[in-house]
Order: structure tokens, then C-alpha cells, then sequence
């Protein structure tokens, strides 16, 4: 019988060559400090996370918090999203924020400097049912898949940025740095794509610099997104000019991405997208291949999450 009140930690260390346990030996002198009743194992890959994650669901946890990043949680997500709804309701997912990406943690105000503050919130057990996005595809063998995010699906030229920057981040270490690379070599790569594009029963066939599709933050390209409003806010980029992308580019840092005159935003619950070039990121990691159409959509208060007093 699990104790009542006790946590599970799934611990994801970052990769890289930089990886290091001090940012864990820090966070676990705060647990010990606020008296938390905690079990701790550590992730060593993608495979292990879903492993890990099956486990502590099976052995009766009711408190399981992801120590790590976007992706981190959307491969615990997409575990718990395995389990039947009775198993989903008893589990509340909670974060600390320790990854290169933590947009869904900072929409919700986790900070990964302020540990004491993180733990002190996660103890109050305030839960709420959040929304996930879900994107439907068929794979390069023929078989459909599905595929669950907090945060957001990211296509085509955005997505080949952050894959380009988790790759720079794993051998550089330092995110400024990441992101400078990854940018560079943007130069060499191709800025628009063409797609087919069904929102709300409005088709649009022509080529795209970037779409995100968000439940969340979005890295900044759906900033008015919430988990919770049933919804999934869209920002589609048409090809600006020079001039323009830089403009974006301003905007996107400053926040205010929708003023750009070449972003055209929408709220749905359901979308389709075909385009055979364009790369997709869900939750900031390289999708696999998709053949044909795909579509995403919003499944409105499914998991129970964490979030601040």
C-alpha cells in the first residue's frame, strides 16, 4: 500500500556534454528541507521515461512530478494518456522545470531558479484538469499514430529551428549559443513550404514559413493560448520579405508576435495540414515522418496537473 502523501520524482537529467546532478543535489536539499515524502529514479532516455513513468503509475503513486523539460512531459503525458480514464483521474502531474525547454513550466509561473517557491506550490496539491493537443498522422509503414502535447506542434521553418538548436544545446551546453547556431544555419536552409491548410472549413493551399499550433505558450507564437479554454490557438507565417522577417523576429522576442501583418492567427478545435517537406516538432522534438494528411486537435480537460497557489 503507498504511503499517502508520497511523491514520485522522475528525474530527466539533461543530455549533452554538459549534463550534470548538481541542479538535482539542489532541488533534493529543498524537498528535504520542506519535509517532503518523496521516491526518486532517473531517466536515461526517451524509452526509459515511458518505462519509468509505467511503473510509478502501476505501483499506485497519485503525486508523480516530471523533474525536467517540454519534452520530458510530453513523454510522461503521452504514457499516462495509455492508461484507462479511472487510472488518469487518480494521477495528478506535477513539474520542475529543468530542461532546455520549459515553456509549458513557465506558463504556469515555475521558474528554474526558484526551486523553493516550485516546491512550496507543489505542496499545496492545487490541481487542475488541463487540456492536451493531440496531432493524427500515418507514419512512413502505413500504420496511424497519434501524438499528445502540452505545449505545441510546431511546422515547417520554426521546427527546423528548434531541432537545430536541441542539437546545438546537447554539444554547445549554453542555450545563447544553441540558439546563435541554430539561426546561422537557417541561411542554408529552405524558408517556405508548400502546404494545404484546412482550419475552421477554410482550405488555403500556398506555401507557409511557419505554422504552430498551440495549447499553450507556443515558444512565443501563440501567446494568448490557454490549457484550458477547449481551444487551440493557431499562428500561420506566410513567406515575408526580409525586412519583414526581421520585423518578426523583433516581434517574437518582444512578445507581441500577432502584430506582424504576415501572422495570421486563429482559434479552433480541429485542423488538417499536408505538405510533404515541412518538418514537424511537437513539444520542441523532431516528429517522425508523416505521409499524407494529418490532423490535430484539442481533447479539453483530460489530465490532472499541478499548477501554482
Amino acid at each position: 500500500m503507498m504511503e499517502e502523501g508520497r511523491w514520485a520524482i522522475l528525474y530527466c537529467p539533461r543530455t549533452g556534454i554538459y549534463r550534470s546532478h548538481r541542479r538535482w543535489v539542489k532541488v533534493q536539499k529543498e524537498l528535504d528541507a520542506q519535509g517532503v515524502k518523496y521516491d526518486f529514479v532517473q531517466s536515461e532516455s526517451t524509452d526509459s521515461v515511458e518505462r519509468l513513468m509505467t511503473m510509478l503509475i502501476h505501483n499506485g503513486y497519485t503525486t508523480i512530478i516530471v523533474m525536467g523539460g517540454d519534452t520530458a512531459l510530453n513523454d510522461a503525458v503521452n504514457c499516462l494518456m495509455k492508461e484507462d480514464e479511472v487510472v488518469r483521474n487518480r494521477v495528478a502531474l506535477g513539474v520542475i522545470p529543468n530542461g532546455t525547454l520549459n515553456d509549458f513550466a513557465r506558463f504556469w509561473g515555475f521558474d528554474e531558479r526558484e526551486d523553493a517557491q516550485t516546491v512550496m506550490w507543489l505542496k499545496k496539491q492545487r490541481v487542475r484538469k488541463v487540456d492536451l493537443g493531440r496531432i493524427d498522422y500515418t507514419d512512413k509503414n502505413g500504420v496511424g499514430q497519434s501524438r499528445y502535447f502540452l505545449n505545441c506542434v510546431n511546422i515547417g521553418l520554426t521546427a527546423d529551428i528548434q531541432n537545430l538548436r536541441r542539437q546545438g544545446r546537447q554539444v554547445l551546453g549554453s542555450k545563447t549559443l544553441a540558439f546563435i547556431y541554430s539561426l546561422l544555419l537557417m541561411v542554408f536552409h529552405r524558408h517556405d513550404y508548400k502546404m494545404r491548410l484546412t482550419i475552421d472549413y477554410e482550405v488555403t493551399e500556398r506555401s507557409v514559413m511557419t505554422v504552430c499550433v498551440g495549447n499553450a505558450l507556443g515558444y512565443g507564437q501563440t501567446p494568448n493560448a490557454v490549457p484550458y479554454s477547449g481551444m487551440l490557438d493557431v499562428s500561420v507565417v506566410y513567406n515575408p520579405k526580409v525586412k519583414q522577417l526581421l520585423a518578426g523576429l523583433w516581434l517574437l522576442v518582444t512578445g507581441r508576435l500577432l502584430n506582424h501583418k504576415s501572422v495570421h492567427p486563429y482559434r479552433i478545435r480541429k485542423m488538417s495540414v499536408e505538405s510533404e517537406k515541412a518538418l514537424v516538432c511537437v513539444d520542441g522534438r523532431q516528429a517522425e515522418r508523416t505521409v499524407g494528411e494529418y490532423s490535430i486537435c484539442v481533447e479539453p480537460e483530460v489530465i490532472k496537473f499541478l499548477i501554482p497557489d
